[in-house]
Parts: C-alpha cells; sequence; structure tokens
C-alpha cells in the first residue's frame, strides 16, 4: 500500500465509488464528508446497465437490485398518451449483465458502499470535514479543511459535486451554460400505472407547451416538470401549482398527494480540465448536464472507476502520472461528444416546437424501435454503453 493515503473528498455516489475500487486495488483511502453522516437525499435515482456492471464487481449491486425497481422499458409518450415508440433493454443481453434500468434512490447505493468499506483496511473516513482546497506538493498533496486543519496524501480527488471547493480552489474553470427554466419534481404515491395502460418505468413525453417525464421508484412515481423562468419560486411550490402540473398528465385528474417537492436549476458545464498535478475531479465536480437521459451519476460513476484504473498503475510503478493525463483526455472527452451532446438532444426532442421537428422526432422514435437490431442501437447510445466504448478508443 501507499505510504500515503488517496484523500476523496465527498461521500457521495461518486467518491465512495472512487474509495471502493481504491481499496479493491489494495491502496489506502480517506474520504472526507462535509456532513456529519452519509446523505439520505434522494437526488438521482437511475442507474444503467453499464453502471451496474461495474457495481457488481465491487459488489454493490445485489443490495441495489434488492431495494430498487428494475425498469425493463423505456417510453416515448404524446401528451395525449399516445405511444410514440418503446424500447425493451432485454435486446442488450448480449453486452451487458443487467439488461435494464434500475430505479433506485442514490442514497442506498452510498449506505451500501460504506457498509461494504467501513472494516476494511486502509479504509478511513470522517464525517463534519469540510473541504475547502488543496494543496499539490510535487510528491504529496494536502486537503484542507475550513478551519485550517491540513491533511495529508499521495493525491485528491475532488467528488465534492457541482460547487466543487477542490476545483474552485484548483482554478479550474467550470464552462458551460444554464438553462433559464428550472426543473420541478414532484413526488407522489398515487401509481399513474393504474390508470395509463401500459405505462413503462420510464416513460418521457413530448409536448411543445410543456413536456414532463414520470419515473417509478420504490414507494413513488417523480414527475419532472419545466418552469418557466418568470414563475416565482414561491408560486412553484404551492399546492395549486403542483395540482396544475398534474392536471396535464391524465385529464380530469389532479388530486395526487404530493411527498416530496424539489425545484433546482439545470446547468450543462464541463470543466476545462479534469487534472491539475496531483488534484483531480470526477461527477458533477467535473461536469453536470440535465437530467434527460440519467446520464450525470452515470457518468460520474464511470469517471471514477476510469481514474482509479489508471491511478493505482501510477501509485504503483506500472505507469507515468502522466497516464492521469489519458484519464482527462477519455472521460473529458466523451463527456463532451456523448453526455453533453446527448442531454441536450434529448431536452430539444421532448420541446420541439415545430410540427416538422415534432414529426422528425416521432419518426425517428418509431423507425429506432421498429426492429431488434435498430432497437439495440440506440439503446447502446442511451445505456452509455457507446460513450464507456468510445472513451476507450481514446489514446
Amino acid at each position: 500500500m501507499a505510504a500515503d493515503p488517496v484523500i476523496v473528498a465527498g461521500a457521495g455516489p461518486v467518491g465512495l465509488v472512487a474509495a471502493a475500487s481504491l481499496i479493491r486495488e489494495g491502496i489506502p483511502v480517506t474520504v472526507l464528508e462535509s456532513g456529519p453522516t452519509i446523505s439520505q437525499e434522494m437526488r438521482a435515482s437511475t442507474f444503467h446497465a453499464p453502471t451496474l456492471d461495474m457495481l457488481d464487481d465491487l459488489g454493490a449491486a445485489k443490495g441495489m437490485i434488492e431495494q430498487g425497481i428494475i425498469g425493463p422499458k423505456l417510453q416515448y409518450r404524446q401528451r395525449d398518451q399516445k405511444l410514440i415508440a418503446e424500447f425493451d433493454f432485454g435486446v442488450l443481453a448480449d453486452v451487458t449483465r443487467h439488461p435494464y434500468r434500475l430505479q433506485c434512490e442514490q442514497f442506498k447505493l452510498t449506505r451500501i458502499l460504506h457498509d461494504l468499506l467501513k472494516d476494511k483496511p486502509g479504509f478511513s473516513i470522517a464525517f463534519n470535514a469540510q473541504v475547502s482546497g488543496g494543496t499539490d506538493h510535487g510528491d504529496h498533496v494536502e486537503a484542507v479543511l475550513e478551519g485550517g486543519t491540513r491533511i495529508r496524501g499521495s493525491y485528491l480527488i475532488g467528488a465534492d459535486g457541482a460547487r466543487s471547493a477542490v476545483r474552485k480552489a484548483s482554478g479550474i474553470e467550470f464552462e458551460g451554460f444554464t438553462w433559464p427554466e428550472r426543473f420541478l419534481v414532484l413526488s407522489t404515491e398515487f401509481d399513474f400505472a393504474t390508470i395509463i395502460p401500459g405505462l413503462a418505468d420510464v416513460s418521457y413525453y413530448a409536448d411543445p407547451e410543456e413536456w414532463f417525464f414520470l419515473l417509478r421508484v420504490p414507494g413513488v412515481w417523480r414527475c419532472m416538470f419545466p418552469v418557466a423562468p418568470e414563475v416565482s419560486d414561491e408560486e412553484i411550490m404551492t399546492d395549486a401549482f403542483a395540482r396544475a402540473r398534474f392536471a396535464r398528465i391524465v385529464a380530469g385528474r389532479d388530486d395526487y398527494p404530493v411527498k416530496h417537492r424539489t425545484l433546482y436549476r439545470v446547468h450543462q458545464r464541463v470543466a476545462e480540465t479534469f487534472r491539475k498535478g496531483r488534484i483531480l475531479l470526477a461527477g458533477d465536480a467535473a461536469h453536470i448536464n440535465n437530467p434527460l437521459g440519467g446520464m450525470g451519476l452515470n457518468g460520474g460513476v464511470h469517471d471514477a472507476v476510469n481514474l482509479v484504473e489508471k491511478l493505482a498503475r501510477a501509485i504503483r510503478g506500472e505507469a507515468p502520472e502522466a497516464e492521469l493525463d489519458h484519464y482527462v483526455r477519455q472521460r473529458r472527452g466523451v463527456t463532451i461528444e456523448h453526455v453533453q451532446r446527448q442531454t441536450i438532444q434529448n431536452k430539444k426532442n421532448l420541446e420541439a416546437k415545430t410540427p416538422e421537428d415534432q414529426a422528425d422526432f416521432r419518426n425517428r422514435m418509431a423507425e429506432a424501435a421498429s426492429d431488434p437490431a435498430k432497437a439495440h442501437a440506440y439503446l447502446l447510445g442511451v445505456s452509455m454503453i457507446n460513450s464507456l466504448r468510445r472513451a476507450a478508443e481514446i489514446e
């Protein structure tokens, strides 16, 4: 084992996947978490097939599957409930051990990973440890906590989210833009499958006035809607506003009980680099995107696995430290080529304004779903298998 542990800022899914991967490689790791315990926030809830394969290698997928919902199909619908296209993830059985989407709140993954790690030699975690930055000394790093405490390590991985203190302190620009509209998520225990025949657990609704999607997770359906910038936060969080959104899902119904409300701004941003010497970025600290397609959390897990593969070789002396630049080329490259482009296109598809653009989307989806070979090709993209294949091609 390395003399100094790798320091990971953030005990979210990406940070703990990185920690679990390092421990599997025999490399000690110290996780610094700003909160008092593992977060219980629901947040992201979609896990794609290749991500589940990676989590399976870490021993975490079984527990996730037991606590989540397997979503075998993906649908695109019109506002009037007419089906545009339906895709069955089963066609991916030739390329993954998990040919489906798993709907499971991210806090369940972090709990599972923490339970797997907490008694492992070489693993340590500190709570109420807010990282404010880091210093690269050439042959080691120091993570700086609020209050001035310094913790020595071999490398520092910033997995501390979109507002990453590690990224900011390192002077790394977060390039991109913020969408003008906000996204509202309403969670309800009402089961929409009882009134919408054949509804898939993952269903996207295209509409030029107000697209939305319905996503089933254990115990609730999560309903996401865009909200115009001129509507005040106070109005958005009222029961009346929620009922008005619900009323447009199925005509004649608006009385679904709201269990959770979440309103947030949506960004498309990528860090100018994922590495500055011995300081590295992964997950939301490195890139953020809109949630249509469920690619943010999954891309972060892919970052962590890719990074640790290269970091382990560098620490053991099996590869030069420049191997970490390969991580940047691969993961930043596919983030821009695939994740940013795909999530922006997903939004454009659902909100297409002109009859021509709407027809183009409907026709493309119907054609892609028309036979198993075309569906297979389409699902390789939306499941992020193609992005991983592309990353592997980047030298």
